[in-house]
């Protein structure tokens, strides 16, 4: 079962999200990755293994520390093998993803996006979600992810 962490605050972000990913450790998972969004950019790190893993990949990126927005998260794979690829959060454009669940058309809405010139770095079903939402995104995230929903088949958080 995954593991979603999400944190706004006063705080460095990235501390929370990690603290709170390793509370989720007992739950079991193959990779973990966060997302920080800064004023003008977005950090994705992601690894395989364990959190401390992590940890090791978010020391070689060197984040700014002064985030105070992000979202984490630990995967147990359902769509694809745990690889770097595959973990979360997945990115399209401006968007961060993590996903909990099975989107059961995403193979249909995967090849609809690709028709209209969308690539795929991943095997997963929540990189088709990211893609989707960047597709109807004109400015207005709420109503994108709405419209986004509309065509999700499966369970999902």
């Amino acid at each position: 079962m995954c593991g979603i962490v999400g944190y706004l605050g006063k705080e460095k972000a990235l501390g929370v999200l990690l603290e709170g990913l390793k509370r989720l450790e007992y739950r079991g998972y193959d990779s973990a990755g966060v997302a920080l969004v800064s004023r003008d950019r977005l950090h994705v790190v992601k690894s395989v293994g364990k959190i401390r893993d992590l940890e090791r990949a978010l020391k070689d990126a060197e984040p700014e520390e002064t985030i105070h927005l992000g979202v984490g998260h630990t995967r147990w794979a359902t769509h694809g093998r745990p690889s770097e690829a595959n973990a979360h959060p997945h990115v399209a454009g401006p968007i961060a993803l993590v996903h909990n669940g099975i989107i059961e058309n995403y193979l249909e809405l995967k090849g609809e996006l690709e028709g209209e010139g969308y690539t795929f770095q991943s095997d997963t079903d929540s990189e088709v979600v990211a893609k989707l939402i960047l597709y109807y995104y004109g400015g207005d995230l709420f109503e994108a992810v709405g419209r986004a929903l509309e065509r999700l088949k499966g369970a999902y958080a």
